[in-house]
């Protein structure tokens, strides 16, 4: 499933160092508790989540968080 973000979420994620080439991991903090680990913004603009989530809007996200880089 795509979501594309609010401007509030691309803003914040431009200023942000990508993980790869335009990429970033995030994890995803949600309005129903629910947090996301792992999940991929391509371009500052789309996350990208797996099907097995559940229906996700834009406005159900209160919170985008790099993840730390695994090494």
């Amino acid at each position: 499933m795509r979501v594309t973000l609010d401007s509030q979420w691309m803003d914040k994620l431009r200023r942000l160092p990508e993980s790869g080439m335009g990429y970033q991991r995030v994890r995803v903090k949600l309005r129903d508790g629910r947090v996301l680990d792992d999940a991929v913004v391509l371009n500052a603009q789309v996350l990208q989540l797996a099907d097995d989530v559940g229906a996700v809007v834009a406005q159900d996200i209160v919170d985008l968080e790099l993840e730390p880089v695994k090494r």
